[in-house]
C-alpha cells in the first residue's frame, strides 16, 4: 500500500485541513511554504494520465475549496498549484495529488521557468503533432 494510501486510512497521521467522501487535503510535510497542502483523491490513482473524469472533478473542486480556505485563514492571495506527473517530473509518491503552495510576502517558492526567446518554428511542428490525426 503506498504512503498516501495509509494516511487516507488513518495508518500514518497527518495535518488534515479537508476531507470529504472522495478528497483529502493534508499539509505536505516539506512546507516549502507556510500552508503548502497536498490534495488528493481517496481512490487510489498513480498520476494524472490515469484520472477518470468523475474523480477529476472532485478533485478540482476539492483544490478550489482547499485555495479559498488557506487564502481566508493564512491571509494569502497568491499561490502556485502544481501537479508533478511521472518521476521525471519529481512525482515521488505514485498516488495523484496537487500542490497547493501559498505564496507569502516573506516566504517564497521558486518554480524554475527557463524563460527564452520563442522558436515559433518548434512551436509549430509540436503544434502540428498534437492536432494532426
Amino acid at each position: 500500500m503506498c504512503l498516501f494510501c495509509k494516511i487516507i486510512n488513518n495508518e500514518i497521521p497527518s495535518f488534515k485541513v479537508f476531507e470529504n467522501k472522495y478528497v483529502l487535503a493534508f499539509l505536505d510535510i516539506s512546507q516549502e511554504t507556510t500552508g503548502h497542502t497536498l490534495v488528493l483523491p481517496k481512490k487510489h490513482i498513480s498520476n494524472i494520465l490515469e484520472l477518470d473524469v468523475e474523480t477529476g472533478h472532485h478533485l478540482s473542486d476539492a483544490v478550489i475549496e482547499v485555495t479559498d480556505l488557506l487564502s481566508k485563514k493564512l491571509k494569502c492571495n497568491n499561490f502556485n498549484i502544481l501537479n508533478n506527473c511521472g518521476e521525471l517530473a519529481g512525482q515521488t509518491v505514485h498516488h495523484l495529488h496537487i500542490h497547493v503552495i501559498p505564496q507569502h510576502e516573506n516566504e517564497h517558492f521558486t518554480f524554475n521557468h527557463n524563460s527564452h526567446d520563442p522558436d515559433f518554428k518548434k512551436l509549430e511542428l509540436t503544434h502540428k503533432k498534437i492536432i494532426d490525426k
